[in-house]
């Protein structure tokens, strides 16, 4: 196998003898009449990439190589080039539904819809509603953009995240939003592979690769079939047995699963126990943060009727940086160009009922009211339930929101003083006990490169046993947890590795904990209250828990809003002539 590999930079930084590139014309490629390389790649020295053994020179061994004809590396960094995604089923919906804002009749008078929330949810009603013409005023709290994407920037210029968000071919909506951004470029493609942490093995790995010559579902199965590490034959079989009421009964099955969770369902379906714990530990909490024991099948089979279904479904993407600049600014600047407004920093305290029940006006904690057309709800399912109003609660479309509530979940940065070895450009599934997924974000994210020092960005989870405990426990069982992933460079009392620094983000109630029986509680964006319209990734939308989920009820949100023009039109018009006869 070729000692090359693809590692993601944006340029690369050497310092003193920390790093010697070479390339040789008999076998990594050719160099063009301007001087740059064609289909090489960059190596880290000692370092893991693409799942191969990379190797940089030393000083001796350059002169000898010089001596025979071979000239320094000219390095342009690059990931995997972008997927075919754009003729897919899902694609040419997702993009389909897009046009329609585009393409909707101009509205005669623009609605000025007032949004709560600048997470995706919000931002993307938003953006359509611009879109069909009218004229969004969303609202956030806070003082930075993405809700469940926000980050925020330390005193030395480092960014630290909410999550760690990870990009799927299997998002149509996403994809098709950062091409109407024209941002398609932000996305750092990774091989088409899954990598699982051996727990029984530490320091090693397990793959599941995805060949590029096969269509779906055959790249998967083969995927599956050829990783021998986690899972035997009988129970592979066993596992495909299972399966195969949820691959013949289609989406109808997969959602009438939503009463059971994972654990229960494999082993009604006779799959082992040991599958469960092999795979779908792992799985659930890259998912929902939570255990098998605990998660709805219905999220599990939703996902894996992406990924087998679709060639890219499973293919990986990270964003080039950090979300609130690189995905939700380029967002903002569409809406304002289409003379939207944007408004940091501007909290609802309440929302203001009519006599006849519906919305007049949100108030801000500083006093201040906001008018309009229409009102949409952006926010986490949690802080809507703190805002209802009284003379809603009694209502069931608002009553059964008492089922869905958020999970807690802890995101960690761990800044070490050196370049760890054992870790690829890619997600990896860490296995643990304590840990859901993990990346070496100095190798995998373009702002973040550092050629010198590792930055682990962690999600902890399940975190309900731990969201209240001190910053400093959290990192000292983490350390503990990265013992095992990293025995030959990392120990729990840092007499290898050293800590730089760290960040630890806390957050409560993330994405709504997806337990059997959730998904008869999940609203319609558009509420029984004339006027009022919920989006977030826990409203009913096919992808459940996710960016995506997140980004297509924004355009239900919107679409909604822009079918019900004419009565709300009217609404307005009916409110001026009794406000001018008061």
């Amino acid at each position: 196998m070729p000692q090359i590999g693809l590692v993601s930079a944006v340029s690369l930084r050497i310092q003193g003898n920390s790093a010697y590139l070479w390339r040789s014309r008999s076998c990594l490629g050719t160099e063009s009449q301007d001087g740059c390389l064609q289909r090489n790649s960059l190596c880290f020295g000692g370092s893991e990439s693409m799942g191969h053994k990379l190797k940089t020179p030393t000083p001796l061994a350059m002169n000898r190589r010089l001596a025979k004809d071979l000239r320094p590396l000219k390095v342009v960094c690059i990931d995997y080039p972008r997927p075919e995604l754009d003729n897919t089923v899902n694609y040419l919906e997702a993009a389909f539904l897009s046009s329609s804002f585009r393409t909707s009749p101009r509205p005669t008078k623009p609605l000025e819809i007032v949004i709560a929330g600048a997470g995706l949810g919000g931002l993307s009603t938003a953006k359509y509603l611009a879109d069909a013409g009218h004229k969004p005023i969303l609202l956030e709290a806070r003082d930075v953009l993405g809700g469940k994407v926000a980050a925020w920037k330390d005193d030395d210029g480092d960014w630290y995240e909410t999550g760690l968000h990870i990009f799927f071919g299997a998002y149509p909506n996403i994809q098709n939003l950062f091409g109407e951004l024209g941002i398609n470029d932000r996305l750092q493609w990774k091989e088409h592979s899954m990598i699982f942490a051996m727990p029984s093995k530490p320091g090693e790995f397990s793959r599941f690769d995805f060949p590029e010559a096969l269509p779906a579902p055959l790249n998967g199965i083969l995927a599956i079939l050829k990783n021998n590490e986690m899972l035997t034959w009988p129970e592979k079989v066993k596992f495909a047995i299972g399966l195969l009421p949820a691959m013949l009964g289609g989406q109808s099955y997969v959602e009438a699963q939503d009463g059971i969770s994972v654990k229960d369902w494999m082993r009604k379906q006779g799959v082992p126990d040991r599958v469960t714990d092999e795979v779908f530990i792992a799985m659930s909490k890259a998912l929902n943060f939570i255990n098998p024991d605990e998660l709805s099948m219905q999220c599990i089979l939703i996902a894996l009727n992406r990924f087998l279904q679709e060639k890219h479904g499973s293919k990986m993407a990270f964003l080039d940086g950090n979300p609130p600049e690189r995905l939700c600014m380029p967002i903002v600047e569409h809406i304002e160009s289409k003379g939207g407004q944007v408004r940091l920093n501007s909290r609802i305290k309440k929302i203001e009922l009519n006599a006849d029940g519906s919305v007049k006006c949100f108030i801000l904690n500083n006093g201040s009211t906001i008018k309009g057309d229409a009102f949409v709800f952006a926010t986490p399912v949690d802080i809507l339930k703190l805002l209802l109003p009284e003379d809603w609660k009694e209502i069931p479309y608002f009553q059964k929101l008492e089922k869905l509530v958020g999970v807690p979940v802890i995101n960690v940065h761990i800044w070490f003083d050196r370049k760890l070895k054992n870790t690829y450009d890619h997600l990896l599934f860490s296995r643990s006990s304590l840990l859901s997924v993990y990346a070496d974000m100095s190798v995998t994210c373009k702002e973040y490169y550092n050629p010198n020092q590792s930055m682990l960005e962690l999600v902890f989870a399940p975190a309900e046993e731990w969201i209240s405990r001190s910053d400093s426990e959290i990192i000292d069982a983490t350390m503990k947890e990265l013992a095992t992933l990293f025995p030959d460079e990392i120990s729990a009392d840092q007499s290898k590795a050293k800590i730089l620094k760290y960040h630890v983000v806390k957050t409560p109630r993330s994405v709504y904990k997806t337990v059997p029986g959730c998904e008869p509680c999940r609203p319609l964006q558009r509420s029984p209250i004339e006027g009022f319209y919920l989006a977030g990734d826990y409203t009913k939308q096919k992808y459940l828990a996710s960016m995506e989920g997140a980004v297509l009820s924004g355009k239900l949100c919107a679409q909604a809003i822009v079918q019900d023009y004419e009565l709300l039109v009217g609404r307005s018009q009916k409110e001026e002539v009794e406000a001018s006869l008061v």
